[in-house]
């Protein structure tokens, strides 16, 4: 049984498809909860994390600051903004601080990436600042690397069942084909 010329160009376009996307690359899980919401002040505020570890020094750790009034029918002022900072607690290094921005101009969502240089321990330290007077968060975080293989690899992963999906559906066809005609 020889493989049909059509059929090795599909399977393999198919493999070289999992293959195109190989710039694009994700956390292997969601943000997390590292401070859930506390009232403290005027402000009641969480903080969510997605530490991720890169060796080319970008900002993989991501920072997301949720803060509102702690009066649930006053608005945030717009000018209310956090600082997050970060620091190494199982090895000498300098913090690391960056102002964050409003998500989609909502500020009672914001947004900062700090690059995280190494796998470990990290202090988050979070400053809101604003018309209704300042707070600090503290919690701590372990960065990690992306765990998820290499895009390359899923392909490979993949491999085993698109070849099984391809015999089921040639041994269907088969059947299809070998099945007499009825009369009507």
């Amino acid at each position: 049984m020889t493989p049909r010329p059509r059929a090795v160009a599909i399977a393999c376009g198919t493999c070289l498809l999992g293959v195109a996307p190989i710039g694009v690359r994700a956390h292997s899980g969601p943000p997390y909860p590292i401070v859930s919401e506390r009232v403290i002040g005027s402000y009641a505020a969480a903080v969510w994390a997605d530490p991720d570890v890169t060796d080319d020094g970008s900002a993989a750790g991501q920072f997301w600051v949720v803060v509102r009034p702690a009066n649930r029918a006053a608005t945030l002022p717009p000018d209310t903004r956090a600082e997050v900072s970060i620091r190494p607690t199982d090895r000498a290094g300098a913090a690391r601080t960056r102002r964050t921005e409003p998500v989609n101009g909502d500020v009672t969502r914001q947004f900062a990436a700090l690059p995280m240089e190494h796998e470990g321990p990290f202090a988050v330290h979070v400053v809101v600042d604003g018309p209704l007077g300042a707070i600090d968060l503290d919690a701590n975080v372990d960065a990690t690397y992306d765990a998820r293989p290499a895009p390359a690899l899923m392909v490979v992963f993949l491999l085993p069942f698109l070849l099984v999906g391809l015999l089921w559906g040639k041994l269907l066809l088969r059947r299809r084909r070998a099945r007499p005609e009825q009369a009507t």
